[in-house]
């Protein structure tokens, strides 16, 4: 039990440092993760239009952003794997696996962020200054965070697959499981996480609401798919906190007694 507890936390004190900075560096550089418009292009060609948001935002610019927008927000998820991975590794591997299912991981969500990217660059291009896109966008992940798919999709994020053991079937494995949980991930969060994306304002803080909602969404067990809430356990948890922190406060001081 012990040892446990200490390799939980030598895996989640790390990742959750990692979040912490990067989200210091997302609110002392808000627009580093936002795509920008021009500010007109009323009486232009389409492709003229298109261009010159190119311009603004060069694809490797975005890659960046997209990639500092995940750091913060995904990383908390994926203590539970990452602990996966070094309780099953060899104490020689355990960085190597580590940093191959981030690899895998990684890759699958860049990849899943270009496609989100073009939504955001189409949705800048024509209503730059919209909030209707993300009301949409709201309105597909309330179906998506209700529906049996979006449960399949949070069971097998739950899931760990048996790991090798040794050489290159173990960097085989590490890597895999990286990209198969990356695969699940993606397909359970894509809408919340384009929400904030195409805000006209507000990105980070919207950023913070999706980022407790997809940490407390993983927090509860699997269960079977059905049409359902989902991501209200963590918010139960701090509101029970809250209650019993503020219950001594509200019966106040405890009367002094002495006896003759």
């Amino acid at each position: 039990m012990t040892y446990d507890a200490r390799e939980l936390a030598r895996v989640r004190n790390p990742v959750l440092l990692i979040s912490a900075v990067t989200w210091v560096w997302l609110l002392a550089v808000p627009g580093s993760m936002v795509a920008h418009c021009p500010a007109t292009t009323s009486g232009m060609p389409l492709p003229a239009s298109f261009q010159m948001l190119l311009a603004m935002n060069p694809p490797a610019s975005l890659a960046a952003g997209w990639a500092v927008m995940l750091v913060a927000m995904m990383s908390p998820v994926l203590i539970p794997p990452i602990r996966h991975i070094r309780v099953r590794s060899f104490t020689h591997r355990r960085a190597r696996s580590t940093v191959l299912f981030a690899a895998g991981y990684a890759a699958i969500w860049m990849a899943a962020g270009g496609v989100l990217l073009a939504v955001e660059l189409a949705v800048r291009l024509f209503r730059p200054q919209s909030y209707l896109p993300a009301a949409g966008v709201v309105l597909m992940a309330l179906v998506w965070q209700f529906s049996p798919v979006k449960q399949r999709c949070l069971n097998r994020c739950h899931a760990h697959t048996e790991l090798a053991a040794f050489g290159a079937a173990a960097d085989c494995d590490a890597l895999r499981f990286g990209m198969t949980h990356g695969i699940w991930c993606a397909a359970s969060c894509w809408a919340l996480m384009l929400f904030p994306m195409l805000l006209p304002r507000g990105h980070v803080v919207a950023m913070a609401a999706v980022a407790v909602l997809i940490f407390s969404e993983r927090l509860e067990p699997p269960m079977p798919p059905r049409w359902r809430w989902r991501g209200l356990k963590a918010i139960r948890i701090l509101a029970a906190q809250a209650r019993i922190r503020m219950h001594p406060l509200r019966s106040g001081p405890v009367p002094f007694s002495s006896s003759a």
